[in-house]
């Protein structure tokens, strides 16, 4: 490739060029090392002037070369004898001159190609040829890589040609694409530039193996009460980076729920490595995304001709040579992936020039059979994790979004005035659940949004404060969705009013296809998902154009075009919108009928909820009940339907809910539901639970089921990590201990001795222990009567893999030497990471005398202590 150009262009050149040597003849390059040309030297020995060197003397400027054949006088020939004596020796300082700036210059370009390819400073070189980038230094590299081909050095000229042609301009490219994001108000599609916003996320090394099938939303509320302090954090820019020397890190999936910033972190790496600023240890970064994948399924391609379609500015590079540089492949999306992945089944495939189907091609670029030296880095969202065999993953880790500090820091980097973000900030804090919500990099933007209006607003109506702000998440996308109609309509169509002029077709055809994909676990769709909603393609783009921050279109390079909603909350609050609209716009029913229609809307909704294992209809079930106020229809006005303030469907919809509380619900069904009577602004459990901790009196009162959830969901949503949780500051009891069980595995230390335990306490304990989410460190279980039985269960939490207990006192429990059996399995399992053990004053005689552990210390008869 290089080598035609080469030659073409010095052909062309050597054509104009006025003095030619018999070197130049045969069509090889001139030796620039000859001091004098040789036509030079022609015009020195006194040979006539080659017809094509313009010599143009002051005379002969502007008028016809003189006819030298024609007799001249003695005096006229003698001077023109001199002017050409004159004009040879100029032409000759010229070339001298000439010659020692173009020796200068290509002996600088080939120190610096030879200290590129010494790998000396090989960054700081290739970012100086780069900045210094010009069709001169390019014709120099043309040379070079001309004639280290013709000397046989045919490395030396590939990594020239990758590190200078085929690194360099993917760089550019991927520069062009993702340094900016489409963040913020895009009234005229502006973009915003990612390293001004760009804010670090954490990311935490491991998670569960298991898949996790709950709702998002529980997931995040989950991690939120995570102790950061217990988990080890990676920066994104180190995914790659061993602890210990000897280990390799090749392949990394990174798990994340929607919205959390998988996809963004991704192009902040890229962002970064192409320019110049991390991973430069890495030749070529190729960024796929499994959305744009989909659709080659049937087709059999090979890795070059895969990598070619989606960067068609690598194309002539040679794979197989480039082993010897870093190759990071970014399978972005496995949750969006439609091919089977069959790791067993699939054919053995090596060559990257072979055509394959796709599911071949990249099932074995993940095991390492085609380019074994390639870094991998996958992204997911948790449920989609466990198509990728737990052996072909050298590193697992997890995006948690924003900690605490990084979304006040989101806020005063999003915010110019930072009073503005201070009044933010401080809002959000006071609502437990959109504090929690924030953890999502998307939601800090939709309230950054929402916020910033409304203190717009305020400030021209000289109001001070956001007292009447959005407090619930149906206020916060209710906002949302007004002010996104509003900016398009003054966008489009040229109004500038208060009030919202809907489209109810435009929300009707979404909702449909919110409410249907939602059903279906959809979160991309294509044309024919469009279609069976009754939405053209022509009617999408228009929806793109005036929802650009609700619904939006993409185009991708092999796919065609997909369509999506911003975020999966959107999807899930447009579908309660549709309902709602649907419930409106049945004309059966009659006006008297309509508050009995909509609770037994609600209920239904709220029964079909709780039917739901995994949680997936949960914020779902939020919206459609914040929806039901009349506050927030008033929003809606023009949209849907006002109701009368007296109407009873709120205060029936609250009882049920609360009824729903009263009976035997796991703790992410009751937090659910108190979460849905905050949404209908009802906080009387709450109250009552506040009053009870403020006074003191949890370890005496006598608490109903419902008030046991509120108390969960107070003490989960604490803004403090709970460092400690001791039982006897509520009620000694098994009861207690059990209702509680998911406030205690958020704890490090828990201090439950001599509380009235028994058997039962220690099968809730175990299955504690056995959460991924369980982060108890130290358990103090002494003077309770838990029997052999008890301490069979708690061996059974001690060998899960998810058990991070060190500590475990179990003095004055009633044990016997019958336990010593599943203690000592316990104490040899490789899961165990317990260090220390204490069963003093307990008859087990010699019972765990010959056990072999990790145990540090354990303290048994009489209180003897062995190290």
């Amino acid at each position: 490739m290089a080598e035609e150009r080469v030659k073409d262009s010095l052909s062309e050149k050597h054509s104009s060029v006025s003095l030619k040597s018999d070197q130049s003849k045969d069509g090889h390059p001139p030796d620039l090392r000859e001091k004098t040309p040789s036509s030079v030297k022609s015009v020195r020995s006194g040979s006539c002037v080659s017809s094509s060197v313009s010599l143009k003397s002051d005379r002969s400027m502007g008028h016809p070369p003189p006819d030298l054949r024609e007799k001249t006088p003695s005096s006229a020939r003698r001077h023109l004898v001199a002017d050409l004596v004159s004009s040879s020796d100029n032409l000759q300082w010229i070339f001298q001159n000439l010659e020692s700036k173009m020796i200068r210059f290509l002996k600088n370009q080939l120190e610096n190609f030879r200290k590129i390819l010494q790998h000396k400073n090989r960054q700081e070189f290739i970012k100086e040829f780069n900045e210094n980038r010009s069709r001169i230094t390019e014709a120099a590299l043309d040379l070079t890589l001309f004639f280290l081909r013709e000397m046989k050095q045919d490395q030396a000229a590939d990594t020239l040609q990758d590190e200078l042609f085929f690194i360099n301009q993917l760089k550019c490219s991927l520069k062009k694409k993702y340094q900016s994001v489409f963040e913020g108000i895009a009234q005229q599609g502006d973009s915003t530039l990612l390293n001004n916003i760009y804010t670090d996320l954490y990311i935490t090394q491991g998670a569960s193996e298991q898949v996790n099938t709950e709702h998002e939303i529980r997931q995040i509320e989950a991690a939120s009460r995570r102790h950061q302090s217990l988990e080890i954090q990676v920066e994104c820019k180190h995914l790659f980076e061993a602890a210990e020397q000897d280990q390799q890190i090749r392949t990394v999936l990174t798990k994340g729920v929607a919205g959390i910033g998988k996809s963004v972190s991704v192009q902040k790496f890229v962002l970064d490595w192409a320019e110049g600023k991390e991973n430069q240890d890495i030749s070529f970064i190729f960024p796929l995304p499994f959305r744009e994948m989909n659709l080659k399924e049937k087709e059999r391609q090979s890795l070059k001709d895969l990598i070619t379609q989606f960067f068609p500015e690598t194309k002539g590079l040679n794979l197989t040579r480039s082993t010897r540089f870093k190759v990071l492949f970014i399978l972005d999306g496995l949750d969006e992936c439609r091919l089977p992945l069959n790791f067993a089944g699939n054919e053995t495939c090596r060559d990257v020039s072979s055509a394959v189907s796709l599911d071949v091609l990249l099932t074995n670029l993940i095991k390492g059979n085609l380019l074994p030296s390639a870094l991998i880095w996958i992204t997911s969202r948790p449920a989609a994790a466990s198509k990728i065999p737990a052996d072909c993953i050298d590193r697992l880790t997890e995006i948690r979004g924003f900690n605490d500090a990084q979304k006040e820091e989101y806020f005063r980097k999003r915010l110019t005035d930072q009073n503005q973000a201070r009044e933010i900030i401080d809002h959000i804090k006071q609502s437990k659940s959109l504090f929690i919500m924030c953890h999502i990099p998307v939601f800090c933007w939709i309230s950054a949004t929402v916020l910033q209006n409304i203190l717009k607003l305020k400030h021209r109506a000289h109001a001070e404060t956001l007292q009447e702000s959005p407090k619930t998440l149906t206020q916060m996308y209710t906002h949302f969705l007004r002010f996104q109609i509003q900016q398009s309509r003054r966008k489009y169509d040229g109004e500038n009013t208060a009030d919202v002029s809907w489209d109810p077709n435009l929300i009707l055809s979404l909702g449909k296809l919110a409410f249907q994909q939602l059903e279906r676990n959809n979160v991309i769709f294509y044309e024919s998902d469009l279609k069976d909603c009754g939405i053209d393609v022509y009617k999408a783009s228009v929806y793109s154009g005036m929802c650009t921050q609700i619904f939006k279109e993409e185009t991708g390079i092999i796919l065609g075009t997909m369509y999506c909603f911003l975020h999966l909350s959107i999807q899930e609050f447009i579908a309660a919108l549709y309902q709602h609209l649907i419930l409106d716009n049945d004309k059966t029913q009659a006006e008297k009928s309509r508050d009995e229609s909509m609770t037994d809307f609600l209920k239904t909704a709220v029964d079909k909820a709780l039917e739901s294992e995994n949680g997936h209809l949960d914020l779902f079930l939020r919206f459609l009940l914040g929806l039901s106020l009349q506050s927030n229809r008033q929003l809606l006005r023009g949209l849907l339907t006002q109701q009368d303030d007296r109407d009873q469907s709120k205060e029936e919809i609250i009882a049920y809910i609360k009824q729903k509380l009263e009976g035997n619900l796991s703790p992410e069904r009751s937090i659910n539901l108190l979460y849905c009577l905050n949404e209908l602004n009802d906080q009387t459990l709450l109250k009552e639970i506040q009053s009870h901790l403020s006074s003191g009196s949890l370890s005496s009162a006598h608490l109903s089921p419902a008030q046991w959830s509120a108390l969960v969901f107070v003490l989960l949503t604490s803004k403090e990590e709970l460092e400690e949780f001791e039982l006897q500051k509520f009620q000694r009891s098994d009861e207690c201990l059990i209702r509680l069980s998911a406030v205690i595995k958020t704890s490090k230390r828990a201090l439950l001795q001599s509380c009235n335990l028994t058997v039962q306490s220690c099968e809730s304990l175990s299955s504690a222990l056995q959460s991924s989410n369980c982060v108890l460190r130290e358990l103090d279980l002494s003077n309770n009567d838990l029997q052999d039985s008890g301490v069979k269960k708690l061996s059974d939490g001690l060998k899960s893999q998810h058990c991070k207990l060190e500590t475990l006192r179990l003095a004055m429990c009633n044990l016997t030497v019958q336990c010593c059996e599943s203690l000592s399995s316990a104490l040899q399992s490789s899961n165990c990471v317990l260090r220390k053990l204490d069963l003093s004053n307990n008859d087990l005689q010699d019972g765990l005398k010959s056990q072999h552990c990790k145990l540090e210390t354990l303290r048994s008869e009489l209180g003897q202590l062995i190290d």
